[in-house]
């Protein structure tokens, strides 16, 4: 393909309209029934995308309906304002960042509306996210076929709005082959379904002369004139996404209007409705991994696979599984992949396991004795196919964020071309790297769908400084010089927006982005939806979020160091790559965050929201809307409904720590103004000083009759400045107090091991440390327990009081030296106070060696039990369980050797989906907050619970996740730790095997006794 020179850079955008945001949003909520949001804050979460680019929203609007688009759109008309209709947000190329009204379906407009079963269509909202469409489809058989990466939160209108594709596209074909029929709404207010139309349908039309017919003539016209170029010029591969579809209406193509706004970007119309065509689910699939010694060795070999119609055939290379691994990302199923340097992932589906199987042997017999020839790992396990493409999946965030690397950013990561080329462009694109100084041993990795010749990669660009980006520039012109040479597609799924719009003359050439730019006058000839994208595009260098001029006030009297991200906490919260992944709706996925996303739909409240609201916060940009650093009530009510569950900690693949920044933010907030603080801050946070008054007083039983009489504990709540909820009760003698009196049994024989005193367990169940003490002791321990008052600071974490949270762990730290420095193991009985010690002791002091020693030397009860007792077999105990895992342990301690033991114990026990109990430490006590605490236990944990089989052990290890099954609505059936449940099994002697039965029945009566005394403390209580 000629290579085509583009004039010297201007931008050929329209000016951004002047416009009374007042009047405007006057407007809308007076004629819009859905939520209409002009402040800072939502702003600030809308200013970017998941790409380079940033720029402010003038407003957002959430539509209840499609027809509330419809009057927001003719509001906007009115007005003059500028329009974006996004999804999900997550698109790579900045098409979803614009200074415009921004439509976000992705609240309320989520209906799957009709099904057609028959002729395999069904028809949606646009805000509907693809997970969630397709288990509505579940019992049909059928599905909607394409599937991004980001299938778990991307939404139908944001797939059309790009073209999507994914893995599955190498059965199912592009988002545009897979659209029946679209009901689109035009800026100046034309609405009409539209799809394929025959002479008859379009003369039919015509006849009518309405304005739908003045678009349809035009767009006849159009093709007409442009026809054989566009025949000539479009790349004829499988994963051409660039520019707009006007091959759509050729008459080979069926004049498909729907065809042709699809991958339209929100630039042509917005989308109302969706008409889809399903495809058959595959019942029986296999997958085979190939390794080779090389990325493009391994895409020399598609070719020779394609003729074996696999449904997927995806690539990777080392440096993914590199990236991966020093991340600690999909452990075991890094562990399943075959010898190499680079791998082929081809997945074969079909009605039978015969069919699937010949496939892949047909498939390894044509490569035997070829030079395509690998080394193969043969997945007939559904659990290990599933993580084998979460290593996939997972590529984009798995390479942003690498420790030891430099940030990696999106710009080139889509690139496509004929599979037959593929290891012909991967060998030049790797020499365009060498060149550029962006490939080395620790440089960018190459995967992506490889099957159909499509490349995703993120580039270690210097986006950072004016040198930076002008290389960055050049970079991106050499690419696009490359990738027309070899009639290949700038974009092959994620859309041109800004970050290719310039380039489109190199490979279309200039008369066919000519065509686009008529195009763009026919649906919107004043330029209103989404400007500055795809046609007249702004600069791939402006808009930029980071850029040579990007520069925050970057605080340096931190509490937290940030040892992960330099310590900076402007980096810190530059972490977020936009994917999204905290907007999940799935309640199996075994994701944590972010819960109060999951209540609310609200974008300020996913974790991405929030660090948006940081990002802006720093104000690194003039036109910032948060312009009051650390003071900012905008950021602090974002943050507010964070429950600091940590589960981004892991779930985000940026590993975005929400939880450590809340509290960064918030000792910021109030230094030097306490008195501004909510009074549950004092009584929360410095609860653990308040017990050990207590505990040291023998106080609890007047301090529970205070707070559990009726009349009386409402005036301890109002006091307290919490909700009205029923508060812990002290117990009467602590675990300290009774291990002071504990007469230790066993040998001791495997040492001496410190069972933490947390709070939590120390004064309100210390019946969980007792049995622990039991358990330790039988399995051959010394226990030992500090008799002084020790903390680990965990409530004045949460709460923001650094400063005091500092001086009680190093008081800790103090305590526990001598013990640490000889080598002993700490063990934490209760899950968040556990993950202090192993995760925000070391971000605080991580200069400390014998903090260190602490994070080092910590483990759970099961960790001791399985990785540090050898020949340990816990009591057999044959029972079932339902185990609610503690949001800190999922995100910082694992429960891998939870699972072990209780599987050694015979425990049949099903991990809950259901991600944070929802109380959280103190976040369901702070006024506010118990609708939202009550939904995220009402989105799974509860109803499950409920629906238990009788004699179902609850299992709870964290203290607020048993406290929140007590009180809420279980069934009466309360949580039961770990240590409680092993512990009850050592009440009976060693059985034969056909006594076991009796060991099941004592766990069950555990169960149902504690059952009995909720019931009971209820009756008390009301």
């Amino acid at each position: 393909m000629t290579r085509v020179d583009l004039p010297d850079p201007v931008a050929h955008h329209p000016p951004v309209p002047d416009v009374d945001l007042t009047a405007l949003a006057t407007a809308l909520r007076g004629r819009v029934r859905g939520e209409v949001r002009f402040d800072d804050g939502t702003r600030a979460a809308y200013s970017t995308d998941a790409s380079n680019f940033r720029q402010v929203p003038l407003g957002v609007v959430v539509p209840r309906s499609p027809d509330d688009a419809v009057e927001a759109l003719a509001i906007a008309r009115e007005f003059g304002a500028p329009v974006l209709s996004r999804g999900g947000g997550t698109s790579l190329a900045g098409q979803c960042t614009n200074t415009a009204i921004v439509l976000d379906w992705s609240k309320y407009c989520t209906k799957l509306e009709s099904v057609d079963e028959a002729a395999r269509t069904c028809v949606v909202q646009p805000g509907i996210v693809l997970d969630e469409l397709n288990r509505q489809l579940a019992g049909t058989g059928l599905r909607f076929g394409p599937e991004p990466a980001t299938h778990m939160n991307c939404t139908l209108g944001g797939m059309i709005g790009n073209n999507s594709c994914g893995a599955t596209a190498q059965r199912a074909g592009k988002v545009v082959d897979n659209i029946a029929a679209l009901e689109v709404l035009l800026a100046d207010g034309t609405r009409f379904w539209c799809g394929r139309t025959t002479d008859e349908e379009y003369a039919e039309i015509e006849r009518r002369g309405d304005p739908r017919a003045a678009v349809y003539r035009q767009l006849r016209r159009l093709r007409d004139e442009y026809a054989e170029q566009i025949r000539r010029r479009f790349p004829d591969i499988p994963r051409r996404v660039s520019g707009y579809n006007l091959d759509s209406l050729l008459p080979e193509h069926g004049f498909d209007v729907a065809g042709l706004l699809v991958g339209s970007e929100s630039t042509l119309v917005t989308v109302l409705r969706a008409e889809l065509k399903l495809v058959p689910v595959l019942p029986e699939r296999t997958l085979v991994v190939l390794g080779y010694p090389d990325v493009a060795t391994a895409a020399d070999a598609v070719p020779k696979i394609l003729p074996h119609e696999p449904i997927a055939l995806e690539g990777v290379d080392h440096k993914l599984i590199r990236d991966q691994q020093l991340k600690d990302m999909n452990p075991q199923a890094l562990a399943e992949m075959p010898a190499g340097r680079a791998f082929l992932m081809v997945q074969f589906g079909g009605k039978t396991r015969e069919e699937v199987e010949h496939r892949a042997h047909g498939m390894l017999e044509a490569l035997h004795d070829t030079e395509h020839e690998a080394d193969v790992a043969f997945l007939d396990d559904p659990a290990r196919e599933n993580e084998l493409w979460q290593v996939r999946e997972a590529g984009l965030g798995a390479t942003a964020h690498v420790p030891g690397k430099a940030d990696t950013f999106e710009g080139w990561e889509d690139s496509a071309v004929a599979p037959e080329r593929l290891g012909e462009y991967l060998r030049k694109l790797t020499a365009l790297y060498e060149e550029f100084g962006y490939a080395s041993d620790t440089g960018p990795s190459l995967y992506g769908h490889f099957g159909q010749g499509c490349v995703h990669t993120r580039i270690p660009f210097d986006l950072y400084t004016a040198d930076g980006v002008a290389t960055y520039r050049r970079f991106m012109h050499r690419a696009a010089d490359l990738v027309a040479g070899l009639g290949g597609s700038l974009s092959g799924e994620h859309g041109d927006g800004q970050s290719r719009g310039e380039l489109l003359p190199k490979m279309f050439g200039t008369e066919l982005v000519t065509a686009f730019g008529r195009l763009k006058g026919i649906f919107d000839p004043d330029d209103r939806m989404n400007p500055g994208k795809v046609v007249a595009p702004y600069l791939l260098d402006e808009n930029l979020r980071l850029g040579g001029t990007w520069s925050p006030a970057d605080p340096q009297d931190l509490y937290f160091r940030f040892p992960d991200d330099g310590g900076s906490f402007a980096q810190a919260a530059n972490r977020c790559v936009g994917v999204g992944r905290c907007r999940q709706h799935d309640t199996s996925s075994g994701d944590v965050m972010c819960p109060s996303y999951q209540v609310t739909g609200e974008e300020e409240h996913s974790t991405r929201g929030r660090a948006r609201l940081l990002f802006e916060m720093l104000h690194g940009h003039s036109d910032s809307p948060i312009n009051d650093g650390w003071r900012s009530t905008e950021v602090r009510d974002a943050l507010d409904l964070c429950l600091a569950c940590k589960g981004c900690k892991t779930d985000c693949p940026a590993n975005v720590d929400m939880a450590t920044y809340k509290a960064e933010f918030l000792a910021h907030h109030y230094k030097g103004r306490p008195w501004r603080r909510p009074r549950s801050d004092f009584t929360m946070g410095w609860l653990p000083a308040l017990a050990q008054v207590v505990g040291r007083l023998r106080a609890g039983k007047l301090v529970n009759a205070f707070t559990h009489t009726p009349g009386l504990a409402r005036l301890a709540t109002l006091a307290a400045g919490v909700e009205h909820r029923e508060i812990p009760a002290f117990a009467g003698k602590t675990l300290q107090q009774w291990f002071a009196r504990h007469r230790p049994s066993g040998d001791g024989a495997r040492g001496t091991v410190l069972l933490w005193p947390d709070s939590f367990t120390n004064h309100f169940h210390p019946d969980v440390g007792r049995a622990a003490v039991r358990l330790l002791e039988d399995a051959g321990w010394r226990v030992t327990v500090p008799a002084t008052p020790v903390c680990c600071g965990l409530t004045w974490v949460s709460t923001g009081q650094l400063g005091v949270a500092k001086h009680i762990l190093q008081r800790t730290v103090r305590e526990l030296v001598p013990h640490l420095r000889d080598g002993g193991l700490v063990v934490g009985v209760e899950p968040s106070c556990t993950a202090v010690f192993r995760s925000d002791a070391v971000d605080l002091f991580p200069g400390d060696q014998d903090v260190r020693r602490l994070r080092n030397q910590t483990v759970t009860l099961a960790e001791l039990l399985t990785e540090h007792s050898p020949g340990y077999r816990p009591p057999r105990l044959d029972a079932k369980a339902l185990a609610q895992v503690h949001c800190h342990q999922h995100a910082v301690l694992g429960w891998d050797a939870d699972r072990r033991l209780l599987e050694a114990a015979g425990v049949d026990a099903e991990q809950l989906g259901s991600g944070c109990c929802g109380l959280a430490g103190n976040f369901g006590f702070e006024k506010g907050h118990r609708a939202v605490s009550e939904a995220c236990a009402e989105r799974v944990l509860l109803p499950r619970v409920r629906d238990a089989e009788t004699g179902t052990v609850v299992l709870a290890d964290g203290f607020s996740c048993r406290t929140q099954l007590h009180e809420l609505d279980t069934g009466g059936r309360e949580g039961t730790h770990l240590a409680q449940l092993l512990a009850s099994g050592l009440d009976q002697p060693p059985e034969p095997p056909r006594r076991r039965r009796r060991a099941a029945a004592l766990a069950a009566g555990l169960a149902l006794g504690a059952a009995g005394g909720a019931v009971a403390r209820r009756a008390r209580t009301r």
